[in-house]
């Protein structure tokens, strides 16, 4: 390693981005074009990033894979960045293959560590989890340990285990003050907020995510309109997929111990006018379907006007988000700060690409998030959710806990 890359080099460990551009900007060699692709990624130029690093993989040619297989895993990391979620991973999986056998493992944990962090952004948590167990991170430098705390904290509060996400983020946060890299320590500041911002409504008290966890550890009955589930203690009844069943259960739940007309559970969960004779008999196969589904926690009791629900056990709460919006999942990614594409929100929501192209198309007609680019090109962003913990709006398989 000559010099200026060595220098190149340095300037970058220490984020040091237009530092390490003013030794090696001129020169087209392979360690010069991805230490510049590198760098270009950190200023967050990802268009002009790309490019470099896979010029720089030809350059090195087939006589250095390991470089090759090292500008590979810094364009997975570009892709993350720049949320292509459709970046193959075949190309992820050989390069940290090629890493391991030429024995440069903190590279390919580092590889790993990228594979991870996608299955988290798209809510695939028992496999990131899988994949995190395998690693051993005593051995990582402080840079990579930042990102490893970053990730078993992520995981955590999706799973809503604040205590644990709390420890790894003091972790995450210890190693990067060691590393020194100041957007790696705004990173884990960022990821801290999320502990203490609001994340969700009971009534109108709003809760913090530790404070959501002990609510659903308790003895009362949990309508949980964050996640569109029913659940208490271990037992949960997810209704995600069940819009109509859940909107009952939500009425029903915040007019307990009371209970709900028939016309007024027709017309808003129905998103009828008014009631005639066919809303009412649909509405009978309806309740008959939610007592069914809720029978393990509650029966849903017949009275004079309409319905109520009567929990088996304790009292009811209502779980509510902190910000009541139509396509709030859409902007719960959009609000990490990031450019997202409609392809890669729809791969995230596990939802179709018109879906959420439709979604996108409503909230910019109420200027509430903006878009540059045409075609496959375009990307939507918008400023993140103001004081709120986006950790409940994120769609979760609940299913799996």
């Amino acid at each position: 390693m000559d010099a200026l890359i060595a220098a190149a080099a340095q300037a970058l460990a220490q984020g040091d981005p237009i530092g390490a551009l003013n030794w090696v900007a001129l020169r087209e060699d392979g360690p010069a074009l991805a230490l510049r692709g590198i760098a270009m990624a950190r200023l967050g130029d990802f268009g002009r990033a790309r490019p470099l690093l896979r010029r720089a993989a030809r350059a090195f040619g087939a006589r250095e894979p390991v470089a090759r297989a090292r500008c590979a895993v810094a364009e997975a990391e570009v892709a993350l960045a720049s949320r292509d979620l459709t970046w193959p991973e075949n190309l992820l999986d050989s390069a940290r293959d090629t890493l391991e056998r030429h024995g440069d493992r903190i590279n390919a944990a580092y590889a790993r560590h990228l594979e991870i962090r996608r299955l988290l952004l798209i809510g695939r948590l028992d496999e990131a989890e899988r994949k995190l167990a395998a690693l051993d991170p005593s051995p990582f430098p402080p840079s990579l340990r930042a990102g490893h705390e970053l990730v078993v904290a992520g995981i955590a509060l999706r799973r809503l285990r604040t205590a644990p996400a709390r420890e790894a983020l003091a972790k995450a946060a210890e190693a990067a003050r060691r590393a020194g890299i100041p957007a790696l320590i705004a990173e884990v500041e960022s990821a801290a907020r999320l502990l203490a911002d609001p994340a969700a409504r009971l009534k109108e008290r709003f809760l913090r995510l530790d404070e959501v966890e002990a609510l659903l550890a308790s003895p009362a009955l949990v309508v949980d309109a964050c996640r569109h589930a029913v659940h208490q203690g271990g037992t949960l009844v997810p209704l995600a997929k069940r819009p109509v069943l859940f909107a009952l259960a939500r009425l029903l739940g915040e007019a307990w111990p009371g209970d709900l007309s028939r016309e007024e559970l027709v017309t808003r969960a129905f998103r009828a006018k008014e009631a005639d004779e066919s809303h009412r008999a649909r509405l009978r196969v309806e309740i008959g379907r939610l007592r069914a589904a809720l029978k393990p926690l509650a029966g849903i009791a017949a009275t004079k006007r309409g319905f109520a629900l009567q929990p088996l056990a304790g009292e009811i709460a209502v779980l509510a988000r902190p910000v009541e919006e139509r396509h709030a999942a859409v902007l719960a990614f959009l609000a990490d700060g990031e450019t997202w594409s409609s392809s890669a929100l729809a791969l995230a929501l596990g939802a179709s690409q018109r879906t959420v192209q439709r979604a996108l198309d409503s909230l910019a007609a109420e200027s509430k998030v903006q878009s540059y680019g045409q075609g496959r090109a375009r990307r939507w962003l918008t400023p993140p959710l103001p004081a709120f913990a986006t950790t409940l709006l994120l769609p979760a398989p609940l299913s799996e806990d």
